[in-house]
């Protein structure tokens, strides 16, 4: 029995047993369990869940928060409640939901539920890659490592295999989602990647040219190609014999969406990921240096709502076109580290011994990047703090967009632990020392600010 087995075990009692469950996942920090019938779930035995830090209701699925360790006990939940994946169809609860008001908060949470899956297991790699280069440039530009040395091809061979085969990660994850076998979307992928159409052999198709892109890296492209591929797949596999269906229906899937991947949806999401980052850029110079403090303080609200995996495809695809991401990420960051810090000081001036302990390893990993054990914990029963948080975010967010503060890789649960994401590629670390300053403001003014109002209210008690 592991450590999440009793957690596991009251799960699976409170929503009704494993025939109430219609889908089971996770992200990075929170295990999210749908559910068919809401009358079947027991939520007093759902609050008492040992080894969670609270909950999130949402639209037909719990998300339980766990932390960095959710896969294990997502692991754990699977193998104690016997629940497998299948192609089911909506549920009658699933179907009587969407005749209900559909408002843009809806749709907010249907795009953010519907990315989690897809860009959270191919984050680490993401990481590993960006983190590989920059210790790379860093050895290469201060410890004298030869760039043509066998250490630093290999550093590079990690990077490139993080980020250059980004789209097949992305179609295995974004196939699984939508229910069609990985290795369809993942062919159609490596053929994107591959060395023929890099190389400008693959010209045209029966005479119908192909535009001569480079598909290495990118978001958008794979997306637009993979959810085509899919209802091909659907509308193949739906008419194709059972006798015939093992190799007609990969066969025809595969030929019919890879010439339509390259000649029409691959050139529409390059032109996407182009304006994305225009935009962006855009947007940064209208707002300016505004624009971090704003997103930095109302970050905290987007990861409650789960709405910051709405913007995953958007830092990711930023990293990939323009080299670096000069706002959601480093948003992230300052946030992140804001939050734990006024949970720092919740747990500096709780009175409650039992909670001290809590609320300071809360805070501890807020600052390393994983928040959402602090914001429900320790920020959510201790409201007063938020405007700590608020304060400090605003003023290191405003540090930081007037030095530019950039970060050149993108991973999840930006913190102290991920400074290097700010080394630049050409190992430079001036966007180092910029943050190292940006998390000093937002560690030293949320604690003050959260001190202050917190010694305040416990006087008037």
């Amino acid at each position: 029995m592991g450590k999440y087995a009793e957690m596991s075990e009251m799960a699976l009692e409170a929503f009704g047993g494993v025939e109430n469950i219609t889908h089971v996942t996770h992200c990075a920090t929170r295990l999210r369990i749908s559910y068919q019938k809401k009358s079947l779930i027991k939520e007093d035995l759902l609050k008492n869940l040992p080894e969670s830090a609270g909950l999130v209701n949402k639209d037909h699925q719990v998300q339980i928060i766990i932390g960095p360790k959710v896969h294990d006990a997502y692991l754990e939940f699977i193998e104690i409640s016997g629940w497998k994946e299948g192609a089911e169809g909506k549920t009658e609860a699933e179907e009587q939901e969407e005749t209900g008001k559909k408002n843009a908060m809806y749709w907010m949470n249907k795009f953010g539920n519907f990315m989690a899956p897809i860009f959270m297991p191919i984050i680490p790699a993401l990481i590993v890659g960006g983190m590989i280069l920059a210790i790379s440039k860093l050895c290469i530009n201060y410890l004298g490592m030869n760039t043509d040395s066998g250490t630093a091809q290999l550093c590079m061979a990690i990077f490139d295999a993080g980020f250059s085969f980004l789209p097949i990660w992305i179609a295995m994850t974004l196939s699984k989602q939508l229910k069609m076998p990985e290795i369809y979307g993942m062919m159609v992928a490596g053929v994107m990647v591959g060395t023929r159409l890099a190389g400008g052999t693959v010209t045209d198709f029966f005479g119908i040219p192909i535009p001569q892109l480079t598909y290495t890296s990118t978001v958008f492209p794979i997306f637009l190609a993979v959810i085509f591929e899919s209802f091909v797949y659907k509308g193949v596999k739906k008419i194709m014999p059972e006798a015939l269906t093992f190799f007609m229906t990969p066969l025809i899937t595969i030929l019919i969406s890879t010439p339509v991947a390259l000649i029409i949806l691959g050139p529409i999401g390059n032109s996407f990921s182009s304006a994305v980052g225009s935009f962006v850029l855009w947007m940064s110079d209208v707002l300016g240096f505004l624009a971090i403090p704003i997103l930095s303080m109302i970050y905290p609200y987007l990861v409650m709502f789960g709405m910051d995996k709405a913007l995953t495809p958007i830092g990711v695809d930023l990293v990939a076109t323009i080299g670096y991401n000069p706002l959601t990420l480093v948003a992230g960051f300052i946030s992140n580290i804001c939050i734990g810090s006024a949970a720092l000081a919740v747990a500096m001036q709780t009175k409650e011994k039992s909670r001290k302990g809590v609320y300071t390893s809360c805070g501890i990993t807020a600052l390393c990047g994983v928040t959402e054990p602090a914001f429900y914990g320790a920020l959510l029963s201790h409201p007063q703090a938020l405007i700590g948080t608020a304060v400090g975010a605003g003023i290191a967010g405003l540090f930081a967009g007037v030095m530019g503060l950039r970060t050149f890789v993108h991973g999840g649960c930006p913190g102290y632990l991920t400074l290097l994401f700010f080394v630049d590629h050409d190992g430079g670390l001036y966007h180092v020392m910029v943050a190292i300053i940006t998390a000093l403001i937002a560690t030293a003014v949320p604690f003050l600010v959260a001190t202050l109002i917190l010694r305040r209210a416990n006087k008037g008690k």
